[in-house]
């Protein structure tokens, strides 16, 4: 009851309200009510203002981003180099040579121009393997001067090599060539791919070292190479690059697959050590080999001269040397014989690959300024006699004086020496 009594009365309210000093700070407070909520209006119109400027500005940004992902290609650097096409000035080639003129100009360059010293005869059968192979392995102990005889090549032709260095973890294609990436949306492109594409549009010689290419697995990551070698029209030769094609790829990939270039050869350096694999039969019949055992004596250079030549140029050459010269009748029966006792006594034959490797490289090394019987010595001990290592130590050591015995009764006493010290070699040490 008390509290009822304490209550104000509606008198007393409007006899409050009606009191004009209430309706003044009534109005005062209705009209800053007002202007806050227009103030208030207006800022937030500003941030909305703000936020549809930033909302358009970054859809401006997705835009551009969406034309130039649509423009950019994904192997950029071929792209350039389709860019360069137009304004390349071809060098000045050479256009009459013989085979022995070059041997003899790349010598004397390497000794003269790089201070690297080799034999004639490791020249010989260098040249005379570019001409059979486009895959030529220097095999010999560390020092000997692989890597700079392959690096001289790319500078006696005006056109410098690429290096390649394996790696030990290297086991297919994509390690040579490169490799999608879905997340950038681009193709990381290797050096390789880069120089196979450059090739394509050029007549050069291009060389490719593959360094110490026996620290991984030869018949892994080469092993397409090695197909596509096999295959004799060069118009078929196409490696995988990515599975699919978009408009704006390079102009010389063919649904994403490039051509592997008739104007690239390989030239693969090996150490036979312990740390390195063993290179498979697979890998030596379809390359050359030359062996480099020990450093050659230093000689002055008669002249020191660059000799640029086309890669159709060598070939053709190369191509006039065998059409010309064809093995001899004596060492194609020779050879055949050789052929029969190795089956009949080491159940080993050398077939039809090797056959066919034998009779180009006799005639060239010839024109390279050589003879055919030491052709035939040095072809032989690479490509056949080394297959005896698959033989059974014990058997090969009690059969290889009847061998050697053999092969001098064949071609002639001392006429084989390489023969001989290969078939000793495998006896000896295993």
């Amino acid at each position: 009851m008390n509290k009822f009594l304490l209550a104000p009365s509606f008198r007393q309210i409007w006899e409050y309200v009606k009191d004009p000093k209430f309706i003044i700070a009534y109005l005062t407070v209705m009209v800053l009510l007002m202007l806050l909520i227009v103030v208030a209006a207006m800022v937030n119109e500003k941030r909305f203002d703000n936020l549809t400027l930033r909302l358009k500005e970054s859809a401006r940004k997705a835009e551009r981003k969406a034309e130039e992902e649509a423009t950019r290609s994904r192997f950029e650097m071929l792209k350039a180099l389709d860019e360069q096409k137009n304004s390349y000035v071809e060098k000045q080639f050479a256009e009459s040579f013989t085979l022995e003129e070059f041997c003899t100009e790349f010598r004397n360059f390497a000794a003269g121009r790089l201070g690297l010293y080799y034999d004639a005869c490791t020249i010989r059968e260098f040249v005379a393997g570019l001409a059979v192979s486009r895959f030529v392995i220097l095999q010999g102990m560390s020092g000997t001067g692989k890597t700079s005889l392959a690096f001289a090549l790319g500078e006696f032709l005006e056109n410098p090599s690429t290096i390649i260095p394996v790696q030990p973890m290297w086991k297919e294609r994509s390690d040579l060539l490169g490799y999608y990436n879905e997340f950038t949306k681009s193709f990381n492109q290797t050096p390789l791919l880069q120089k196979m594409y450059e090739a394509n549009m050029r007549r050069d010689i291009y060389v490719t070292i593959l360094d110490e290419l026996n620290i991984a697995r030869v018949e892994y990551y080469f092993a397409e190479f090695l197909s596509l070698m096999e295959i004799p029209d060069p118009e078929l030769r196409y490696l995988g690059i990515v599975s699919d094609k978009w408009e704006n790829d390079p102009e010389d990939l063919k649904n994403g697959s490039i051509k592997l270039p008739e104007n690239m050869w390989f030239l693969g350096t090996a150490n036979n050590d312990d740390s390195t694999f063993a290179i498979s039969d697979k890998v030596y019949d379809r390359t050359m080999i030359v062996d480099l055992e020990s450093k050659a004596e230093e000689f002055e250079a008669a002249s020191c001269r660059t000799m640029p030549v086309t890669a159709e140029k060598f070939m053709e050459v190369a191509g006039e040397a065998m059409a010309n010269s064809a093995v001899s009748e004596e060492n194609s029966v020779r050879v055949k014989k050789l052929d029969e006792y190795l089956g009949s006594q080491f159940k080993v034959s050398f077939g039809n690959r090797i056959m066919r490797q034998i009779k180009r490289y006799l005639p060239v090394y010839v024109a390279c300024g050589g003879t055919e019987t030491e052709a035939l010595d040095d072809i032989l001990s690479k490509k056949v006699l080394r297959k005896l290592e698959m033989q059974n130590l014990a058997y090969r050591r009690g059969e290889a004086e009847q061998l050697c015995g053999y092969i001098e009764e064949l071609f002639g006493a001392g006429a084989m020496p390489k023969c001989i010290s290969c078939v000793r070699a495998m006896a000896r040490i295993g």
